[in-house]
């Protein structure tokens, strides 16, 4: 549903509203209402106390494409040692999540009458097979690579869109599939492509087919930020949480590849993110900012 879709009893996501202890509004929970606290922590700081680089950043695009994240770390420069990125979390912090990719599988045969198939080469026929061999490459992924700390513990692949055909007395010349692949951290998207590629050349590379798999969406990495990393031991004391695990995706492991250690912690909860009627939990608010000027006072001073 759109934000501005208004529902009887909805709010104006463009307007901040109050009620029932909850405060409304487009971005109020993911994730634009954490950087209102950054900014009433940092409000006091005398910033020649400071130490230690203390470093805040908003970037483009956090949602799919993280170019944001990724031209920060084209640049080279050292931005600091931890970071904490406030993804709606209520509070607790998550060092490791899940990646994702998406993928479009295109096939084109030739059309032919379906009275005789030897008339063309069904496209259709062809991606049932593709189909048969990536389902069986799920299952191979699911018993080598399993972590018990996730919700759902082993990779995940699902088969969202197909199209294929105009007709059925018409052999299928041309059919398309749309998958995503989300990997536990340890897997690595450059190689998870390569090895779609080379099963999917090994089932149907001598059938005379057309056949691109490309990127609908680039990924994002699976994170891992280490148990005992001091900016997650800190978070971990702070909240009385062990750290956990998320299934969405962030700017994590992009940080994390520039040498710096993150942690995702916010207010709010990602159950009301995307939603029409978005909203933060007033009383996560200090809980935040309380915890955010512990951080700076124990790595920035």
């Amino acid at each position: 549903m759109s934000p501005t879709t208004r529902d009887a009893g909805s709010v104006d996501p463009f307007k901040l509203s109050e009620r029932d202890n909850r405060l409304y509004g487009l971005g109020s929970c993911d994730m634009k209402g954490f950087f209102s606290l950054v900014l009433e922590a940092v409000r006091d700081l005398d910033l020649k106390q400071l130490k230690q680089p203390l470093t805040i950043i908003a970037t483009a695009d956090e949602e799919t494409t993280m170019c944001g994240a990724k031209a920060l770390g084209n640049l080279g420069q050292h931005l600091g040692r931890h970071v904490v990125i406030g993804e709606p979390t209520s509070n607790r912090p998550i060092r490791m999540h899940k990646g994702m990719m998406m993928r479009a599988l295109r096939i084109r045969g030739s059309s032919g009458h379906s009275s005789d198939p030897s008339l063309g080469n069904s496209a259709l026929d062809a991606m049932q097979a593709a189909m048969q061999e990536l389902l069986e490459w799920r299952k191979q992924l699911q018993e080598n690579y399993r972590n018990p700390l996730f919700a759902v513990e082993v990779p995940t692949l699902n088969l969202g869109h197909i199209h294929g055909g105009d007709s059925p007395n018409r052999i299928c010349a041309e059919c398309e599939l749309h998958f995503d692949l989300r990997p536990l951290p340890g897997m690595n998207l450059d190689q998870l492509h390569g090895e779609i590629e080379q099963l999917i050349e090994k089932r149907l590379g001598d059938r005379g087919l057309q056949i691109t798999l490309e990127k609908t969406f680039d990924g994002i990495p699976p994170m891992e930020t280490a148990a005992e990393a001091a900016i997650v031991k800190a978070a971990e004391s702070l909240t009385g949480h062990q750290a956990e695990t998320v299934a969405f995706g962030t700017e994590a492991p992009y940080f994390n590849a520039m040498g710096m250690e993150t942690v995702v912690m916010g207010p709010g909860d990602i159950a009301q993110a995307h939603q029409p009627n978005e909203f933060v939990a007033i009383d996560q608010l200090q809980p935040g900012v309380d915890i955010l000027k512990s951080l700076i006072k124990k790595f920035c001073l």
